[in-house]
């Protein structure tokens, strides 16, 4: 295996040399015995079989070493019978674990934070003595390669008891004897969920408290806090500080099922049970930064499957690991919309709480897409601007798109905010191209930002093309349309003020073709092109459910962009739009889930990175299915595309490689070693391998 174990390579020099990695888990809740609990909700009994596959999935990742946020256990100290059961289980199960653990109190684990409306005890000296018992402090520092790692507790702050003044000075005074080093805060409530000064509820830390800990995090900079509690996934940004927020290994938090404008599936439990949002995180710490990359465990329990080791994986990218991530989503659904969690009589009833849905998010981490379109009026947004600056931080890439002449409103936010804008498509109808162009020109000098143009279809290019005609909107340029864009270049004098031009690349025509084109006349022009590929058909009465025609569809554009540096590609959804006009299915549902589409960008990418002077050569029909060709200066890569499930023994190779091979299933995000021989011109392959999904096979250059 190790021969065709090619690691993958961090394309981002700015964040240094890779340090190490750890795992953060929240919330893992365990009962006292194995399918059994106190709890009204049916889930609750699988805690400790989901307990069982993280610990197996952790040590075939072979972390440094892993942080538990807390809640640890589900039965509280105020029922100590079941509580020192729940506490032998733990300690049975993170036995097995091959690497160090460290423990943060949850309030499952030493009572809840002195709220009067706690569904269970709140926190006291007795608990507190249960919790050193069992596991020792319940504040602490440790060390790792010359980064502190804090674990706080946050179910004594604002107490007023004598834990509370005890950690509040050990605390401050670490800090201080630390000054100018990198912190990480641990901690099992999170200061806030969406804003510092949202009103207190049963997820957040109350005042003053808060204030005290997020004046430290500022104070000296802290570089990251990691929370749970909340059985979800947030990030958020205070001053310096990354701040994430964990989902449970054990189940959802249902009141915050909310978030979405669909119902929960049959078997969910009213969103307690939604397994695909499940999971917990491994953290990349570099010499200048971090990453976190989710990992779902969709709820497996131990023993139920074969974990695979690390090197049978493909290795999951984060947008700011990578520099060359050239195919990105045009974000059609709302996606830093805050909202209310009305009261759910569970464990708040006297408040809505405001919160931000950040799935969208994890999702796109989890591909590696750092390129996002945006309408214009994003920008204009205070929120939305300053959830982009936020995630630029992270690697993001923002297009902006506006239709005809800015108001002056709009002039200005562009302006004034252009560093948060990767690049600006203008969409244009013929009849006001003259004023468009001439104020493209009076914006240049002041306007540092690559300006895409966009050509609006009108009813007329319908009759003249013979269509059927659709009461709808369409723009972009066409591929044929090279002299209509040099005629606008000329006629409107916008040679060097405009980077380039939006081309629309329909349901019927192919990705991998058209970005293959489209470079070749970027090339004659001396342009680039945002390419946007249709996941819907011209008509908006028909949709398109066809996930493995849109993974395949994806697949080949992704890899044919990375073969080339001028053209950019925009997959027209990112969610599904599963209401309207054009219905399709996106690289997530509606619950920001992914589909196979999204595995295939994220496994694509991940297998991609470090593949220098990629470029295409050639491509071959086979039975029920397409391979694309692709080399890079040490490697050869074959991207297999079935239509149906094939065995694919033959593959024609116009240049020489040698070593073993590397398969990759883009959809399950397995690798495995590939026999073949070589055969005259071409390669025979191993008959045992069937092909389900979108394949990447690579092979050392000879």
């Amino acid at each position: 295996m190790a021969e065709i174990n090619m690691q993958n390579s961090v394309e981002n020099e700015a964040l240094g040399k890779k340090l190490f990695s750890m795992i953060v888990v929240a919330d893992t809740h365990l009962s006292e015995q194995d399918m059994v609990s106190n709890s009204p909700f049916p889930v609750n009994r699988l805690a400790n079989g989901r307990m069982k596959h993280v610990v197996q999935d952790i040590n075939a990742l072979a972390p440094d070493f892993v942080i538990n946020l807390g809640d640890l256990i589900h039965p509280v100290p105020g029922v100590p019978h079941a509580y020192k059961d729940a506490v032998e289980r733990f300690l049975e199960q993170t036995a097995n674990l091959n690497c160090p653990q460290h423990l943060v109190p949850g309030n499952h684990d030493v009572g809840d934070k002195p709220i009067d409306w706690a569904p269970a005890g709140v926190v006291c000296d007795d608990y507190l003595a249960l919790w050193e018992e069992y596991f020792g402090p319940h504040y602490y520092a440790f060390e790792h390669k010359g980064i502190h790692f804090l674990v706080v507790n946050a179910s004594v702050i604002n107490t007023g008891m004598s834990a509370e003044a005890a950690q509040q000075e050990w605390l401050e005074n670490y800090l201080q004897q630390h000054i100018g080093e990198r912190f990480f805060i641990n901690i099992h409530y999170p200061p806030f969920l969406t804003e510092p000064s949202e009103p207190e509820h049963y997820d957040n830390i109350a005042e003053p408290g808060r204030s005290w800990l997020l004046g430290l995090m500022d104070q000296y900079e802290v570089e990251a806090l990691f929370a749970g509690h909340v059985h979800n996934f947030w990030y958020n940004r205070f001053g310096a500080t990354d701040c994430y927020l964990l989902p449970s290994t054990a189940f959802v938090r249902q009141d915050y099922s909310e978030m979405y404008r669909v119902p929960p599936l049959e078997g969910e439990e009213h969103g307690r049970n939604e397994d695909a949002k499940l999971g917990y995180l491994q953290v990349n710490v570099y010499e200048h930064g971090h990453v976190c990359h989710s990992i779902r465990t969709y709820g497996q329990l131990g023993g139920e499957q074969t974990v695979l080791p690390a090197e049978a994986r493909c290795t999951p990218v984060h947008p700011l690991e990578q520099s060359h991530a050239p195919l990105g989503f045009d974000l059609r659904q709302t996606w830093s919309e805050v909202l209310e969690i009305p009261p759910s009589g569970g464990l708040d009833e006297f408040i809505r709480k405001p919160v931000r849905n950040d799935y969208p998010l994890m999702a796109l981490w989890e591909m590696g897409v750092k390129k996002l379109r945006v309408p214009l009026h994003d920008l204009q947004d205070d929120y939305v601007r300053e959830r982009m600056a936020v995630l630029k931080q992270h690697g993001h890439e923002f297009t902006v798109f506006s239709f005809g002449l800015l108001n002056e409103a709009e002039r200005n936010c562009l302006l004034q905010h252009q560093a948060l804008v990767h690049s600006w498509e203008v969409a244009y109808a013929s009849q006001d191209l003259d004023k468009v162009a001439g104020q493209l020109r009076h914006l240049k000098p002041e306007l540092d930002v690559p300006v895409y143009l966009s050509r609006l279809h009108t009813h007329a290019d319908v009759k003249q093309s013979g269509d059927r005609y659709f009461h709808v909107i369409n723009h972009g340029f066409k591929l044929d349309d090279q002299a209509r864009m040099q005629e606008v270049l000329d006629s409107c004098l916008l040679d060097g003020v405009i980077s380039g031009f939006v081309l629309r690349i329909g349901l019927n025509q192919s990705p991998s073709d058209a970005v293959a084109a489209a470079a070749d006349i970027a090339a004659t022009m001396r342009l680039r092109f945002s390419l946007h590929l249709r996941l819907a058909g011209e008509n908006p009465a028909e949709a398109n459910y066809d996930d493995a025609a849109i993974a395949r569809r994806i697949a080949s554009s992704l890899i044919a962009a990375k073969a080339q540096s001028s053209v950019d590609v925009f997959v027209d959804t990112f969610a599904d739009n599963d209401r309207g006009y054009f219905v399709k299915n996106g690289v997530v549902d509606r619950r920001y889930n992914p589909r196979s589409a999204s595995l295939v960008v994220s496994n694509l990418y991940s297998e991609l990175m470090g593949a220098s002077n990629l470029r295409s050569i050639g491509s071959q029909k086979v039975d029920h299915g397409e391979v694309q060709l692709f080399s890079s200066d040490q490697q050869v890569f074959a991207l297999v595309l079935p239509e149906q499930p094939v065995y694919l023994k033959r593959i024609s190779m116009p240049c020489k490689v040698e070593g073993a091979a590397r398969l990759a299933d883009l959809t399950k995000g397995e690798v495995m070693p590939l026999q073949w021989q070589q055969e005259n011109n071409g390669l025979k392959l191993d008959s045992e391998v069937l092909y389900r999904h979108p394949c990447l096979i690579r092979w050392q250059k000879g």
